[in-house]
Parts: structure tokens; sequence; C-alpha cells
């Protein structure tokens, strides 16, 4: 595993933990939160269906 690898890990457990993106932008060190969004998000399965249950209370509410 390179330490490029390990970064890309990183970040994606940063987001998978709900971190946000202020804070993963100024761990990794960019410049600015859209570089940091370009680069590294992937959104999981699991993130998906938080956000679908999310929305679907906030609207029965």
């Amino acid at each position: 595993m390179t330490a490029h690898s390990f970064r890309h890990i990183h970040a994606f457990l940063l987001f998978d933990s709900g971190t946000n993106i202020k804070e993963v932008q100024e761990r990794l060190e960019h410049s600015t939160s859209k570089m940091t969004l370009d680069i590294c998000t992937h959104v999981t399965q699991n993130r998906k269906q938080e956000t679908s249950l999310k929305f679907a209370n906030f609207m029965q509410n």
C-alpha cells in the first residue's frame, strides 16, 4: 500500500464516520474544501441509506 492510497482510505473513513468536509480538508492540508470534495469523496452504500432515512424521517415530521 502506498502513502497516497493510505491518504485516500483515511479520507474515506473520515467522511464515512461523519466528519465534516472542512475538518477533512484541514487534516489533509488541501487548500480548499472543493479540492477535497473533487479528489476524495466516495459515498458508501451505508451513507446513501443513512441519507435516505434522514430525509424520510424529516418528511414524516
